[in-house]
């Protein structure tokens, strides 16, 4: 577990950020294993999540493939929160973190307050909701025409939306090689850090403990971080002001879950989130 995440479970179990997390309970723990190719692509995404329901929120977190298996819905649902903050392998630690976060400040919340800015997904085919999610992601960056935008994490209708923006992706990604458009992709984020004017990075760099890495890096080059967080949506929001400048939140269900209009959530260090 990253040093930045291992911080803020502890204050969490301190309850430094709401109830005790022994007082709460995950009801439920989901495991969902599903696939995606988009039209007119040639990449099949593979993704699996961990959720974690607590209350009216629920938290989440993808994972690797083969890194847990569906009995940990058996194992974990029904157990006081404090023990999956402790416990739980890591992808069901950030989901139950995520749960507990989004719980004591629901996202909904947050906009309401006028903390965050609720961004409506329009209904429609996967292509249409994936564009409408990364163009989201993609107002999100205030860069200069031609600047280098690291990419970490890598969906190839997020690619085109930077584009559209004016910057120019550099993409690294653990399980791809090139993006739809023939640009390689590489695997060390540390190439990319070094070279990048602005980082948007995947929520799954919180599972997969690359989180602090970039979090210190862009703080220590004064650049922009800005994360697009399906994974632990609201542990990202944590770090806002703090090296993150800038967050895309979308909490479950996620857009490729459905058809119909759901809601995702902008924060800008900026707006005083």
């Amino acid at each position: 577990m990253s040093l930045a995440v291992d911080g803020l479970i502890a204050a969490a179990l301190a309850g430094d950020h709401g109830p005790l997390p022994a007082e709460l309970v995950a009801t439920s723990v989901f495991w969902i294993h599903h696939g995606t190719r988009l039209a007119g692509g040639d990449t099949t995404y593979l993704n699996q999540y961990v959720l974690v329901r607590v209350g009216g929120t629920f938290g989440g977190c993808a994972f690797e493939a083969g890194e847990l298996t569906p009995e940990i819905c058996r194992d974990f649902s029904g157990t006081p929160l404090d023990v999956l903050l402790r416990d739980a392998p890591r992808p069901l630690r950030i989901a139950a973190l995520d749960a507990y976060l989004a719980h004591t400040r629901p996202h909904r919340i947050a906009a309401e307050e006028g903390d965050a800015e609720a961004v409506a997904l329009p209904s429609g085919t996967p292509e249409t909701r994936a564009t409408a999610r990364d163009a989201a992601i993609a107002g999100l960056l205030d860069i200069e025409e031609g600047a280098n935008v690291g990419l970490i994490g890598v969906v190839n209708p997020l690619v085109a939306a930077i584009r559209e923006r004016g910057g120019e992706p550099l993409p690294c990604d653990f399980n791809l090689r090139a993006t739809q458009w023939g640009d390689p992709v590489t695997d060390d984020m540390h190439e990319v850090l070094d070279r990048a004017d602005a980082v948007v990075a995947t929520g799954m760099t919180l599972s997969n403990g690359s989180f602090d890495t970039i979090l210190e890096r862009c703080r220590h080059r004064g650049i922009p971080l800005i994360v697009y967080a399906q994974s632990g949506s609201a542990v990202a929001r944590a770090f806002l002001g703090s090296g993150v400048t800038a967050l895309s939140a979308e909490p479950f269900p996620f857009s490729q879950f459905s058809a119909e209009e759901t809601v995702l959530y902008r924060y800008r260090v900026a707006d005083g989130a």
